[in-house]
């Protein structure tokens, strides 16, 4: 295909192209002619996979190109190539000095629960951090207590995880699997966000509603029935 056919198929504009292809993200069309080139099939998954950790995985150029590099990289076993992406799509944190011993302590119990649940994990992942940082932002506002959920959080984590990876396990091209940690570490996290979100709703009406309060009605918060005009 010819690089507008490209364009038109990734979604991706010609001049978006070029640049990928002079970042060295994207491998070059094979020459026509001095000046066509064509492209193939792999092009147009190449393009998925920069678009995904770019728009929605948020990575940088200079990210992508090292996800890219591990892609290629055939002898980078899956488990490690999964690991750099998703572990470039956990957000860094500083004021690790402001945080002070708060963020040590948070250190220590996070090394803890991965002990305990025998967890592959480390501490000092950019995942380890973040969770980190959490549990000494709760300590620092007077909520160190809400730790205590942390085993049952675990718990759910982990067949969410499992959930994760069998979606990605149907995918068989290398680029295709770290499209789909990008899409689903992303999106995914905004999935179970919402649905926390309304299981919080139902335990909430099931735990401190009133005898009255029917189905669904938790989640109204004030809004009016179609047809309901509010004085």
């Amino acid at each position: 295909m010819r690089i507008g056919e490209l364009s038109r198929r990734a979604g991706v504009s010609v001049p978006t192209i070029k640049f990928y292809v002079r970042e060295g993200l994207l491998p070059p069309g094979r020459l026509t002619s001095p000046n066509q080139a064509a492209y193939e099939e792999t092009h147009v998954r190449r393009l998925r996979l920069i678009r995904a950790l770019i728009e929605v995985g948020g990575l940088s150029v200079a990210s992508v190109g090292e996800v890219i590099a591990a892609v290629d990289d055939p002898e980078r076993p899956v488990h490690d190539l999964l690991g750099e992406a998703a572990e470039r799509m956990v957000p860094r944190y500083g004021g690790g000095e402001e945080a002070g011993d708060g963020l040590v302590e948070a250190r220590e119990r996070v090394g803890e629960l991965l002990t305990a649940r025998g967890w592959r994990g480390y501490p000092g992942s950019a995942a380890g951090e973040a969770l980190a940082v959490a549990l000494a932002a709760l300590g620092s506002v007077g909520h160190e207590r809400f730790a205590e959920v942390l085993p049952a959080y675990a718990e759910a984590a982990e067949l969410v995880a499992r959930a994760d990876l069998e979606y990605v396990g149907r995918h068989v091209a290398r680029e295709e699997l770290v499209e789909s940690v990008a899409i689903g570490t992303v999106l995914g996290d905004a999935l179970f966000a919402a649905l926390r979100r309304l299981a919080q709703i139902d335990a909430s009406s099931r735990l401190y509603g009133g005898p009255e309060e029917e189905a669904g009605d938790g989640d109204r918060c004030g809004e009016a029935e179609p047809g309901e005009r509010e004085e």
